[in-house]
């Protein structure tokens, strides 16, 4: 577990080279394209070009995606994969009250809770990751904020490592920059495109499927996944996808209905694909 500093350079160059293109956007954006999302981005990877944008500025709560960067701080910290941890009480959510297939008691490797904080989006493995990182909670929001401040999201604060919190906000063009950050990190490509996974509790085994459906399907090609809801920031997705031969990322924010964000990426799916001439 840990970042591959090698990239680190070029990640930061794309950074930077994206903000360059932000006002080329609005030159590529359709309103033959009708999106549930309030808040839409779709980048061309390898170049930063912007191929659609829809209020891709507006700093937003964002939920579950939260946790890409929960995972970065954790894996930047090196932390022993192997090392078991135990879900508790403190880790049940005490905000929104809501429900968990992860029961207090269980010991786990830390690595496996990061695998169900992004599969699955667990909040309660994802609340023991921050828990018991070193100086508790509050150094680990410290960490996820100088994170920020480093990849240079202008619109993003963190305040809890589950994205439960509304404070937790970011816009459209800071995910964009955080997903190409964590593209770089093996096992977050790895862990958010699984299936599914299971973890042993006790005598039986308790399922673990994916958040987002697409991962499970044959007409996507999908490199990085993570999805979100709280109330406050309705229906969310982002993905690193292979779209019209080409790796694009997607972000949708605040979609209002249960399936909304996946149509949504269906539909751009199509359009992009109609639009470039090609299918991948």
């Amino acid at each position: 577990m840990g970042f591959n500093r090698s990239t680190r350079g070029w990640v930061l160059s794309w950074i930077m080279a994206g903000v360059a293109v932000t006002g080329l956007a609005s030159s590529h954006a359709t309103p033959r394209l009708s999106l549930k999302s309030a808040s839409a981005l779709v980048l061309d990877q390898s170049t930063g070009q912007a191929l659609l944008e829809k209020q891709a500025g507006a700093s937003v709560p964002i939920a579950s995606l939260t946790k890409l960067m929960t995972a970065m701080v954790l894996l930047d910290a090196h932390l022993d994969p192997s090392e078991m941890l135990t879900i508790t009480d403190d880790d049940k959510d005490s905000l929104r009250h809501s429900k968990s297939r992860l029961p207090v008691g269980t010991r786990l490797p830390r690595e496996q809770a990061l695998l169900l904080a992004l599969l699955a989006s667990e909040n309660r493995a994802a609340h023991a990751l921050g828990r018991t990182y070193p100086g508790g909670l509050p150094a680990f929001v410290q960490a996820m904020n100088a994170k920020a401040k480093e990849l240079g999201l202008t619109g993003a604060r963190f305040a809890d490592p589950t994205g439960l919190s509304s404070s937790n906000v970011a816009s459209a063009w800071d995910l964009a920059r955080i997903l190409q950050a964590a593209y770089a990190y093996p096992e977050i490509r790895d862990f958010t495109t699984r299936p599914e996974t299971s973890i042993q509790s006790g005598r039986r085994s308790i399922q673990f499927p994916n958040t987002n459906a697409l991962v499970r399907s044959r007409h996507w090609n999908i490199g990085l996944s993570k999805t979100g809801y709280i109330e406050e920031a309705g229906r969310c997705l982002v993905m690193q996808a292979m779209l019209a031969n080409r790796p694009v990322f997607v972000i949708l924010l605040d979609s209002w209905g249960k399936y909304s964000r996946l149509g949504d990426a269906n539909r751009i799916k199509q359009w992009l694909e109609a639009r470039l001439g090609s299918k991948g």
